[in-house]
């Protein structure tokens, strides 16, 4: 069967994260989510994104093709359901497609047409960019579980300081000595070749994926994820890097989001909890205004390939877009527009020549290209994105 996860509903509420990626290539808990889908059903899957998306993440179609929204964690019922759908059936909650079996092409395509069967039990899903951090939690508990089931951890080395560890799991080929790992409250992943060193202090639930680093005397509490080949240091707390990107200095990450090949310059904190302890709003690009959250505590939300200096101060619930630069004293505002180049003293246009020379230079240091299917999605980023930097 042919698998192909789409958007759905939620794309623009996922801004500024989905500029650049579809939904399915979201990081929550350990894996992403077309990781998790991919590992549930055995087989590869593909996206149904935007248009200008497409040629770096295409997708196959064929005569029978299962579309699963991918705003939509699985789990075993959901997964089962999936795999038991017949042609013209679609899986709901509420008004939302989840699933459905089809040999029509998208264009073709009549839910009037389909029996629609109701999804009843629990699921997680993400539906704002808050829930990326709110909900990883619960995500890392279940990839934990997904990812360690009938296998067998890397031995726990004896320098290691350790509270619960039957909830830790280190594959191969990772280092870590002389480090506090508390698993009491939740599971802890050291993936493959990653590294913690010396005198950091790690509470679970914790997921350090492969190639990734923590530096010396780091504090990380759950629920954290350190993506692919990031690196991470000072204070960190409940936040979410998806891959790439770099917190390597001491200052505080907290209830916060950030994409790929994003850095943050040495000191620099964020406030994740008001003066007056109010609900915290964030930018949305669906209203163009600022949503409430129902959360006490937001941090920041930094797109791919966005980079602070040193001693940057932002306020609580900050977005920042894709390829912004800031700098300087003071707090910029909570809202940084997609390549601006500034920050509490004003904002200039952060050309897009100017942003691919440094994002050529970044991705080389870590063996990756900058391809021309990189440049054109930036590029119209950074068209989508004009009206909101003053020129």
């Amino acid at each position: 069967m042919n698998y192909i996860l789409f958007d759905g509903t939620v794309r623009n509420a996922l801004l500024p994260f989905t500029f650049t990626r579809p939904v399915a290539d979201i990081r929550v808990g350990i894996l992403t989510i077309r990781e998790k889908w991919e590992k549930y059903l055995g087989y590869t899957t593909t996206t149904l994104t935007e248009e200008y998306l497409m040629d770096k993440f295409p997708m196959v179609e064929m005569e029978e093709n299962i579309m699963i929204n991918a705003s939509f964690f699985p789990n075993e019922v959901l997964v089962e359901m999936i795999l038991n759908l017949e042609k013209n059936q679609a899986i709901i909650s509420g008004e939302e497609i989840i699933a459905f079996y089809t040999n029509d092409t998208q264009e073709d395509i009549d839910f009037d047409e389909y029996d629609l069967i109701d999804y009843e039990e629990d699921f997680i899903r993400i539906e704002n960019t808050w829930d990326i951090f709110a909900k990883n939690d619960v995500a890392i508990r279940e990839d934990f579980e997904l990812l360690t089931e009938g296998r067998f951890s890397q031995t726990i080395p004896k320098s290691v300081n350790v509270i619960a560890p039957e909830n830790i799991f280190i594959e191969e080929d990772a280092k870590l000595e002389f480090v506090t790992l508390n698993a009491s409250s939740g599971p802890i992943y050291i993936g493959k070749n990653a590294e913690i060193m010396e005198g950091s202090l790690i509470r679970g639930p914790f997921a350090l994926c492969e190639e990734a680093q923590v530096k010396l005397g780091a504090k990380i509490y759950g629920a954290t994820t350190v993506g692919p080949h990031c690196r991470v240091g000072g204070e960190v707390s409940n936040s979410v890097l998806f891959a790439y990107s770099n917190k390597g200095h001491d200052g505080f990450l907290g209830n916060s989001v950030l994409g790929e090949w994003c850095n943050i310059g040495a000191d620099s904190n964020n406030s994740n909890l008001k003066n007056n302890y109010e609900e915290v709003r964030l930018w949305s690009y669906e209203t163009e205004g600022f949503a409430k959250t129902g959360l006490q505590f937001c941090g920041l939300m930094m797109g791919d390939h966005s980079k602070c200096g040193i001693n940057t101060m932002f306020n609580t619930g900050t977005v920042v877009g894709v390829s912004a630069n800031i700098f300087g004293s003071g707090f910029p505002r909570n809202f940084v527009p997609s390549f601006s180049w500034g920050g509490a003293s004003g904002f200039t246009t952060y050309l897009t020549k100017k942003a691919f020379e440094t994002a050529k230079i970044v991705m080389s240091r870590r063996h990756v290209a900058f391809t021309e299917q990189d440049a054109a999605i930036l590029e119209h980023v950074f068209e989508e994105t004009k009206k909101y930097r003053k020129e």
